[in-house]
């Protein structure tokens, strides 16, 4: 469990690209599928982009910054990806906007673009918490998101939303406390220890409020009774080998797998075989690394080796304490819906961590329309759309961290 150094507030660092720099350092460490970080990040400082950042928000601000998905950076195999990329962006958005709050800068208001990224979609406040209202009536022509994705806008990025941002009291939070839990969270994929996790503190974190502090459009579950468990696990032993004998599929997530430590540092995202299966020899790291190949993964398929690969998992499932479902109330939620859903997660996933717990997306299971439908049904998860299930618990030994791209290789001026 992480410690606080002291309890007062910090005070605001002396000037905004300070603040930024300090909060997108912090919000780099956010985790994303296959740790891809499709996340991009823009600060309006021409007269043109910042004019447009302050129609499309109806606030004029002392500072714009509009999130957008980099489609360099995105998965794309499967259909659900494109949920699950903006549901990273969101988590990655809400700790970066925690870390500039906690620096005395408050989103006065967050604008969410609709698929076009030119359109407002109406009043929102976004996943960020800003209490100004975007204006409904501004912001919607071609001329606004054209000045907005104008000179220095990166073609390969789509705007998310546009927040604007004004100097004010720092909040209740601590910059170190937010970069310490940062640091600290993992995604633990080796067994957890079988010690129940206390209903007091699942209570607590399911508990955890809406960014907005309005309605609360993610609906949340724990699965911690034996008979639910072992039936996720008999789902994932039936069903996760899907994923593994997916050509496209596989082929991508294949493409993140980095040769080793020193591999995933230079290249600053993917994973490696350790933080998949934890330590091994190096005769078994190069066996593995033949196995896992595309095209010997094909080949094995045909023998069953995806069903070995599932079976495995499942094991690991099914001695894990408890599990952790999140859904959307609606079916074909929206990008404010998607962003909202990352920051509640965001928030759940810190809070975790700071009480010691770990995570394992076992993202598998929903990244199949049919699979996904047939777990909410024979799990009785609520209504709508599931877009996270994890397993969640105390790990039985550390994991390594995630590497992380280049703080600025994100983050344009426009």
């Amino acid at each position: 469990m992480t410690t606080r150094s002291s309890d007062h507030a910090a005070a605001p660092v002396s000037t905004f690209a300070q603040a930024l720099e300090a909060a997108a350092g912090t919000a780099a460490l956010s985790p994303s599928s296959h740790n891809c970080q499709p996340w991009g990040l823009a600060r309006a400082t021409t007269t043109a982009a910042r004019r447009a950042a302050a129609d499309l928000t109806g606030q004029d601000a002392d500072e714009y910054l509009v999130l957008a998905l980099d489609r360099e950076r995105e998965l794309t195999a499967l259909a659900a990806h494109a949920v699950e990329m903006e549901v990273s962006c969101g988590i990655y958005w809400r700790i970066l906007l925690r870390a500039l709050a906690a620096q005395g800068w408050t989103a006065a208001a967050v604008r969410t673009l609709d698929g076009d990224g030119l359109t407002g979609s109406g009043d929102e406040t976004g996943s960020g918490g800003g209490s100004g209202s975007a204006s409904g009536s501004r912001g919607a022509s071609g001329a606004v998101g054209g000045a907005l994705l104008g000179a220095g806008w990166p073609a390969a990025w789509t705007p998310l939303c546009v927040v604007a941002l004004r100097p004010g009291t720092p909040s209740a939070e601590r910059l170190d406390d937010l970069r310490e839990t940062a640091l600290a969270r993992r995604t633990h994929r080796g067994p957890y220890r079988p010690a129940p996790v206390s209903a007091e503190l699942l209570r607590d974190l399911a508990k955890t409020a809406s960014p907005e502090g309005g309605k609360d459009a993610v609906r949340l579950r724990h699965l911690t009774e034996r008979r639910d468990l072992r039936a996720f696990a008999a789902f994932v032993a039936r069903h996760a080998g899907l994923d593994f004998a997916h050509r496209a599929a596989w082929r991508e997530t294949h493409s993140f797998l980095r040769r080793d430590l020193a591999d995933a540092a230079a290249r600053g995202d993917g994973f490696t075989l350790e933080q998949l299966f934890g330590p091994m020899s190096r005769p078994r790291r190069a066996a593995m690394r033949r196995a896992l190949a595309p095209a010997t993964m094909h080949l094995l398929g045909k023998v069953g080796y995806h069903r070995v690969l599932a079976a495995g998992l499942a094991d690991i499932v099914r001695r894990t304490p408890a599990v952790v479902t999140m859904g959307f109330a609606e079916r074909a939620p929206a990008r404010a819906e998607l962003l909202r859903g990352g920051a509640r997660l965001a928030d759940y996933w810190w809070r975790a961590t700071r009480h010691g717990l770990s995570l394992h997306p076992v993202s598998i299971v929903i990244q199949h329309e049919d699979l996904r439908v047939r777990l909410e049904r024979e799990l009785s998860l609520p209504g709508g759309r599931t877009f996270f299930v994890s397993r969640i618990g105390v790990a039985g030994r550390p994991a390594p961290h995630s590497h992380r791209r280049d703080d600025a290789a994100g983050h344009v001026a426009i």
